[in-house]
């Protein structure tokens, strides 16, 4: 892979005209800083769910999420290595991302916990069953994207993945806020001004 930027002639110079460092050669952050700078950044909480390949309905709890592209409408989701439902996931045609808001809590734990566990009492969206390009929602979530499997990508010890959106249900103007901040749960209000 080259690191060269477009329209460069060369190495860039440093003070002196000494070859500038090449960032990349940087060592990494400490990861314990780098985690704790990253719970700084408020993420909003979301489950994600699909059917895996015998039609078994999986999914976690995922914070690492955003919005990519709005032609096509692409959404990510930043999947660990060693979770139990990421084969599951990135091997589904289409999954589901849950929005979650304010009250919803307790799913959010129930779908971090033991992997069997997950769906355990939970209510599924109205739907046409365990088909594969049509994911499991969750009827407690108050919005739903639908997203076919558009691309993976590697991205160290997680796995990007990239979904076009095909489906949107429930509320848009007054889903989700529920977020994941300084390693707890807190609530996005709109501002007064």
């Amino acid at each position: 892979m080259s690191t060269a930027v477009l329209g460069s002639a060369g190495p860039a110079a440093g003070p002196y005209g000494w070859p500038a460092p090449d960032p990349c050669d940087a060592p990494d952050a400490p990861a314990a800083d780098f985690r704790a700078a990253m719970s700084a950044l408020a993420a909003p909480v979301t489950v994600v769910t699909a059917y895996d390949a015998q039609g078994g309905a999986r999914g976690l709890t995922a914070s690492a999420v955003s919005s990519l592209s709005l032609t096509p409408p692409l959404f990510l989701v930043c999947l660990d290595h060693g979770s139990r439902t990421h084969d599951a996931l990135t091997g589904a045609p289409a999954f589901c991302v849950n929005v979650l808001g304010p009250g919803d809590e307790s799913l959010a734990r129930q779908f971090s916990g033991p992997a069997e566990q997950r769906f355990a009492g939970v209510r599924l969206a109205p739907g046409p069953g365990p088909d594969p390009h049509r994911p499991p929602g969750l009827a407690a979530a108050a919005l739903r994207l639908t997203c076919a499997r558009w691309e993976l990508a590697a991205g160290g010890d997680h796995t990007v993945l990239i979904g076009r959106v095909t489906g949107i249900e429930g509320d848009t103007g007054s889903a989700g806020g529920l977020l994941w901040h300084r390693r707890g749960f807190a609530h996005a209000l709109p501002s007064a001004g």
